[in-house]
């Protein structure tokens, strides 16, 4: 049974990660991104105090906990304003598939830095004809003596400039019946034929997005992660962390922003009465706190379910604890800034950009109404239109 109230560690692991938060905030990371970097200090602190790492085996350098522990830490970074994207993608995902598929030697030669922050490891599945649909993806491998070669294209694949490989999504032949099967490719962002091309954003990040071209890159055979005809399985133990993770990511956000708004309805006077007194003001704020805790609820069982080893069941809570918490995220960003009027977007006040990010949670990694799909076709047995 899923435990609805947080262990003694968890909340000793959420006061941890605040605080530095709190040293950091919202400020550092508008400055980062003003600067056109990623946010290297507080990456790098997060992964001296062990809360990079802390969802990786012990005997790899990890905390030996799961992404329960991990969605924490980002969570509480995203409530201070300072999330570290990054923590979806290199120890979420690229982590959790190479701690639970890779050889010993891949886990020895990634692992230890990718818990202490040390090494980066971005993940590339998105193509510019196969969003939702991963078996439209198109970036083979073909066999070449001993090595691979791997050839296709990608698009918004995140930090691919300070990432040092990428876990790539490509298809190779089966050899009885011709048909493709996707498979994990760990790529060196410094190989031969790998090209990377920023992608102009309107949404303002720390994290920059690229395309990526892949010409004929030349892999040896140790390259592949795990059993070539247990792609999807591998591909998948990858993804429900994602979208537990992008929940955290929202819901971290989401708090930001209520947390400004009802400082300001606290402060904000009109007519000799605080704004927050009002019903119009104060009903809103608390629907948009009351839509955050169910979605972290959810979010606890998706990954409670993921780390006591329920696949399945966790696949159906990711995508029910994503779904959840993009759309409390969308409206509690809305509505603290509607709350501070003319001031909510305002840069003094820092809101205003949040509304741009908050549409992420909707639409990436996958969108609301792919999970809706879902969970009416996997969940209610409804037949497919497509």
């Amino acid at each position: 049974m899923t435990a609805v109230i947080e262990s003694e560690e968890h909340k000793a692991l959420r006061s941890a990660v605040a605080a530095l938060g709190k040293r950091y905030g919202r400020d550092y990371l508008t400055r980062t991104v003003a600067d056109g970097k990623p946010p290297t200090e507080l990456w790098t602190e997060a992964g001296k105090l062990g809360y990079l790492g802390v969802n990786l085996p012990e005997e790899h350098g990890g905390g030996g906990g799961g992404i329960t522990e991990l969605s924490i830490v980002l969570e509480e970074l995203g409530a201070s304003g300072s999330p570290l994207l990054m923590l979806i993608v290199s120890p979420a995902i690229c982590g959790t598939v190479i701690s639970r598929f890779g050889t010993e030697a891949q886990k020895r030669q990634w692992l230890p830095g990718l818990a202490d922050g040390t090494r980066l490891m971005a993940f590339g599945i998105t193509e510019p004809d196969a969003g939702s649909n991963s078996h439209r993806i198109t970036t083979t491998a073909r066999r070449d003596g001993a090595d691979w070669l791997l050839t296709g294209r990608k698009v918004f694949i995140s930090g691919v400039d300070i990432a040092d490989a990428v876990l790539i999504v490509g298809r190779t032949e089966d050899a009885r019946t011709g048909r493709l099967k996707p498979c994990l490719f760990i790529v060196p962002t410094d190989a031969d034929g790998f090209q990377k091309r920023p992608i102009d954003m309107e949404l303002n990040t720390a994290e920059k997005q690229f395309e990526l071209v892949l010409d004929d890159v030349r892999l040896p055979a140790d390259a592949l992660v795990g059993d070539e005809d247990a792609g999807l399985l591998q591909l998948f133990a990858g993804l429900n962390p994602e979208r537990i993770m992008t929940a955290a990511f929202a819901i971290g956000m989401g708090r930001y922003a209520l947390a400004k708004a009802v400082e300001y309805a606290r402060d904000r006077t009109v007519w000799k009465t605080p704004i927050g007194a009002h019903q119009a003001i104060a009903h809103p704020l608390a629907q948009a706190h009351i839509d955050l805790e169910l979605a972290r609820l959810m979010m606890q069982k998706a990954a409670h379910l993921y780390d006591t080893g329920d696949d399945i069941g966790a696949g159906e809570a990711a995508n029910m604890a994503k779904y959840a918490a993009g759309e409390a995220c969308v409206k509690a960003v809305d509505q603290a800034v509607h709350t501070l009027g003319g001031n909510g977007l305002t840069r003094e006040f820092g809101l205003a950009s949040l509304i741009t990010a908050a549409r992420v949670s909707r639409i990436a990694p996958v969108s609301r109404e792919m999970i809706l799909n879902y969970v009416s076709h996997q969940t209610l047995g409804l037949p497919k239109s497509y």
